[in-house]
C-alpha cells in the first residue's frame, strides 16, 4: 500500500494532492488495478469465430435498418 506522510501546518492542499498522486504512480498500484480490469480470459478459436459472426450479423442488421430509415 502507498504510505504518505502527514500534512505540515503550512503546506497547501495542492501540494498534498500532488505528493499523493506521485506516490500512487510510483508504487504502481493504479496501473495494476487497471490491468486487472482489462484482463479477459483467453477464448478458443471457435468461440472467437462465433462471436465475430454475431458481431457481423448485428452490424449488417443495423446498416440495413439505417438504409430503410427505420433507425
Amino acid at each position: 500500500m502507498v504510505q504518505v506522510t502527514r500534512k505540515d501546518e503550512r503546506e497547501a492542499n495542492e501540494n498534498i494532492i500532488r505528493r499523493f498522486n506521485r506516490k500512487v504512480l510510483q508504487s504502481g498500484v493504479l496501473a495494476e488495478a487497471k490491468a486487472s480490469m482489462r484482463f479477459a480470459k483467453p477464448l478458443s478459436k471457435t468461440e472467437r469465430r462465433a462471436k465475430a459472426i454475431i458481431r457481423k450479423e448485428r452490424k449488417n442488421d443495423k446498416l440495413a435498418k439505417m438504409r430503410l430509415g427505420l433507425r
